[in-house]
């Protein structure tokens, strides 16, 4: 990672313009050009430097429902069920964790029936529980990473 990778990262947690050229607005604040940002972007999720580029939506004023799940996998199965579950569309993240509940992900869909069947097909699939933990209140943290 290079200067320039540090300021694309750091200029763009704090936003990304609304505009009719989103990225040649971030490039001109950021002294490079258009297609190097773009290109210097798709390096860093192709490197796995980046998870994610994108906006972040409130599904629940969509219509939409989001949730937090967890599962009880066995270790010796571990990496066979998270790509099972990771195959999922609806999957927005999932980490694993040192607990009796190793695997926790967040599950994003069109409506809360879709969210409850999109369980189900999980639980079939893996052949174990999926445990729904949907927010009971939201908190928003701003949160910036300074690289």
């Amino acid at each position: 990672m290079d200067e320039l990778d540090r300021r694309i990262i750091n200029e763009l947690q704090g936003g990304f313009p609304v505009s009719e050229r989103p990225f040649r607005d971030s490039a001109g604040r950021l002294g490079t050009s258009e297609s190097e940002l773009i290109t210097r972007l798709r390096c860093m999720l192709d490197d796995g430097l980046l998870t994610r580029f994108g906006p972040m939506f409130n599904a629940e004023r969509m219509g939409g429902a989001l949730s937090l799940c967890a599962m009880q996998v066995p270790p010796d199965r571990f990496d066979e069920v998270a790509e099972q579950v990771n195959a999922f569309p609806e999957v927005a993240h999932n980490y694993q964790r040192d607990h009796a509940m190793n695997m926790w992900f967040v599950l994003a869909t069109e409506t809360p029936q879709a969210l409850d069947e999109t369980l189900r097909r999980i639980e079939r699939v893996t052949g174990l529980p999926v445990f729904n933990l949907p927010k009971e209140q939201e908190f928003y943290v701003g949160l910036h990473f300074q690289v």
